[in-house]
């Protein structure tokens, strides 16, 4: 990957940070708006683990 970050859809920013931020209290890990690179892996994790499960749910809410 070039490094570019460049976002194709810039309404989408917002809404993904949002949806982080949530998912991050969800699971119990207290996020900062910018820097947070003080999260441990397991923390960073436990976000991404939260989001993608939620993703999933709501793509199989959507097939029913």
């Amino acid at each position: 990957m070039s490094g570019n970050k460049k976002t194709l859809v810039p309404e989408a920013r917002e809404a993904l940070n949002r949806f982080k931020m949530e998912s991050a209290t969800e699971v119990g890990v207290n996020l900062k708006n910018g820097y947070n690179g003080d999260l441990t892996a397991k923390q960073a994790g436990s976000i991404g683990g939260q989001m993608v499960k939620k993703m999933i749910q709501s793509y199989e809410n959507g097939m029913k």
